[in-house]
């Protein structure tokens, strides 16, 4: 049984580096007791990396995976993608003494298609593939779209059927799997061994409606009462989820809240650390206690 630890993905902080920048984001991260990021969301100019890098050796910090796309998530939006930019996404990871790229999702474009959905997935491959000849790992993130079906299987379920598991892992959002109607645990099962990588967020329905619309903004609200909550403040069973997590092979797992709804970040994460700490897992925060990236 594995250790997995337990750190911050970089995108719910992403308006916090452009306020007070990259190197007292990750100290004020550090200050709530955890070591290991995920990068999403944070541009990757070469001053960036330099001050990520140099930032992350000062406060004993590891990055544990970087984040690409695979082309533009939709025609006209330009951003660095695997297609266009790998020589650079695969100097950057190296440059971090990272070996994880996670695909954050599927393009917009496929959506809708079968055809295009294993189209994307092959290419999926391909680049994992190329990835592995560089040292490095690819993993595709989920969210709840993944769980529309055709021919009676789900999204995900195809992915995971036409790539080979050499080059293609997964990395499981928990509260995307619930939102989409299935069941965290049975999912972390059911694709243990490609699996390193989890990001947790819990699940809460808001206690209180918008009643200043009318009925049909009430209707409205009804709908949108499902949240993106701190560890510990919604349903999910967070620690049956992480110790699974470790049975099962993961390597790491990121908090990644959406939505803090007008909430400081750094406040959910210390609500989140608090919770995880009364749980058991106050060891998991230092990747010095546990497997974090082995060197490239």
């Amino acid at each position: 049984m594995s250790k997995p630890t337990i750190g911050v993905q970089m995108m719910m902080l992403k308006n916090k580096v452009e306020e007070i920048g990259i190197k007292e984001t990750l100290k004020k991260v550090k200050e709530i007791g955890f070591s290991t990021i995920e990068l999403s969301q944070i541009p990757m100019t070469p001053e960036n990396v330099e001050q990520i890098k140099e930032s992350l050796d000062e406060l004993d910090m590891k990055v544990c995976a970087t984040s690409a796309s695979i082309k533009s998530m939709m025609p006209g939006m330009k951003i660095e993608n695997l297609r266009d930019d790998f020589d650079k996404i695969v100097a950057d990871t190296k440059a971090l003494n990272c070996k994880y790229i996670r695909i954050g999702m599927i393009s917009f474009d496929c959506l809708g298609s079968k055809e295009k959905i294993i189209e994307y997935t092959k290419e999926l491959n391909e680049m994992g593939r190329r990835l592995k000849e560089e040292g490095l790992e690819l993993y595709y993130h989920n969210h709840h779209v993944e769980f529309a079906k055709y021919d009676g299987k789900y999204i995900l379920e195809i992915m995971a059927e036409e790539s080979n598991p050499e080059y293609l892992g997964f990395e499981l959002d928990v509260h995307w799997l619930q939102r989409g109607g299935v069941n965290p645990l049975e999912w972390i099962k059911k694709l243990a061994g490609r699996t390193k990588i989890i990001h947790i967020k819990d699940y809460r329905i808001s206690q209180t409606i918008d009643l200043s619309g009318g009925m049909e903004g009430i209707m409205r609200s009804l709908f949108d009462m499902v949240q993106f909550a701190e560890i510990g403040e919604g349903n999910l069973d967070m620690k049956a989820i992480i110790d699974l997590a470790g049975e099962t092979g993961v390597e790491h797992i990121f908090i990644e809240q959406d939505d803090t709804y007008g909430k400081n970040p750094f406040e959910s994460l210390e609500i989140s650390a608090r919770n995880l700490r009364s749980l058991g897992f106050e060891d998991r925060f230092d990747h010095n206690n546990l497997l974090c990236n082995a060197n490239i």
